[in-house]
């Protein structure tokens, strides 16, 4: 009890001081937090994806689309479970700020094998048996207001002109993890404005999605779509779902990693600041250490004071700022839902905010209490006279 009053009253003893330690703390502890959680953000898409669902795409690249017929081979190779079609439409809604995936779907085929999207089962054929309808995610619906009913203009340089998609599905998540910000709509109903406009364009598939019986059979049946095609005219490279949405991170993997960077760049710059306090504190107070050694404490013991008053500043500030994350990153994902669908706030960020907290204690307070516990008792009253 005696041990931990006086760690106490010597924290606080120079109430400023220790009160903008904190708040650096705070701060520090927070952007990191926030950072890392932004890293996460990136990376939410890849976690969702399913083991047992690869995509076929051009073996050139994604702006390549692929003859439609490659369908029923692809679904005759032994493994396969189920093929459709997906075709990136990259349109704006009413100005070019309102941009939100789209993807033209075989809609029977390609649902079935996303069982994470859940619909109600009127909305669904209602869905089905509009040509140009649309089944927009809650999380788009929310984003933008959309309402069943709703007519969605969109315009695309893809696809030159503009098209409306009548909303007659709105879909949910089956769990946290999933995604809701896409729009999908029919494969057959850009396919006919397509041969109407440009017969040359039309019967292309941008991508294949292939549902498998088992994720681990996933690099032999890759293997064998991609023999298929070989020496085509259009050859394939089929990888994993995942693998497919990291790829897309991939582009902005530097950003990425630049921010993951910061975040702990963050951290050793309050380290350095907490060190320097301690440090400030430990010099100030050699006379009191000598004293308590003269009056029989050991040099552990006073070190492990030091190294106490460093943890319980390290705690508090680390606390406070743990504490104050989730509010943190609910206000900042409100700000820019519009650029991401998840910010994942996970256990894995507070377990590395309070190691960074220990870090930062154990930083700050062990040069400190090293030299106390080494200054002789004569040195150390003679320092402050």
């Amino acid at each position: 009890m005696f041990f931990l009053n006086f760690v106490l009253r010597n924290v606080f003893r120079a109430r400023l001081r220790t009160a903008l330690t904190i708040v650096g703390l705070v701060i520090a502890v927070l952007a990191f937090g926030l950072l890392q959680t932004v890293v996460r953000a990136w990376y939410a898409g890849a976690d969702a994806a399913s083991a047992t669902r690869l995509i076929t795409r051009s073996a050139i690249s994604l702006t390549f689309s692929m003859p439609v017929y490659y369908r029923d081979k692809i679904r005759a190779v032994p493994g396969v479970t189920a093929v459709s079609v997906s075709n990136w439409f990259g349109g704006v809604y009413k100005d070019p700020k309102n941009f939100f995936p789209q993807f033209a779907i075989d809609a029977p085929t390609f649902f079935p094998m996303y069982p994470e999207f859940v619909f109600e089962a009127d909305s669904y054929r209602e869905f089905l048996r509009d040509r140009r309808g649309a089944a927009v995610g809650r999380q788009l619906a929310d984003l933008y207001g959309f309402k069943i009913g709703d007519t969605i203009p969109l315009k695309s340089a893809i696809y030159p002109g503009t098209w409306e998609f009548n909303v007659r599905a709105i879909y949910d998540a089956k769990d946290d993890t999933t995604i809701t910000r896409q729009m999908y709509f029919h494969y057959d109903y850009l396919n006919e404005q397509i041969k109407r406009v440009a017969p040359r364009r039309a019967d292309q598939a941008g991508v294949f999605v292939v549902g498998i019986n088992e994720g681990q059979a996933a690099p032999d049946i890759s293997r064998v779509i991609d023999a298929e095609f070989k020496n085509s005219l259009a050859e394939t490279l089929t990888e994993t779902e995942k693998a497919f949405t990291l790829g897309f991170v991939a582009m902005v993997e530097t950003i990425v990693v630049a921010i993951e960077g910061v975040s702990y760049v963050v951290i050793l710059i309050i380290m350095a600041v907490a060190a320097n306090t301690m440090a400030m504190t430990a010099r100030e107070r050699m006379s009191e250490y000598a004293t308590l050694k003269a009056l029989g404490f050991k040099p552990a013991a006073v070190a492990a004071m030091i190294i106490a008053e460093a943890f319980l500043l390290a705690i508090l500030g680390a606390g406070l700022g743990m504490l104050l994350t989730p509010i943190v990153v609910k206000a900042f994902h409100a700000a820019t839902v519009s650029v991401f669908a998840k910010m994942p706030l996970v256990a894995h960020t507070f377990y590395l905010q309070a190691v960074c907290a220990l870090a930062v204690g154990l930083v700050a307070g062990i040069v400190p209490a090293i030299r106390a516990a080494r200054v002789k008792i004569v040195d150390g009253l003679r320092h402050v006279a």
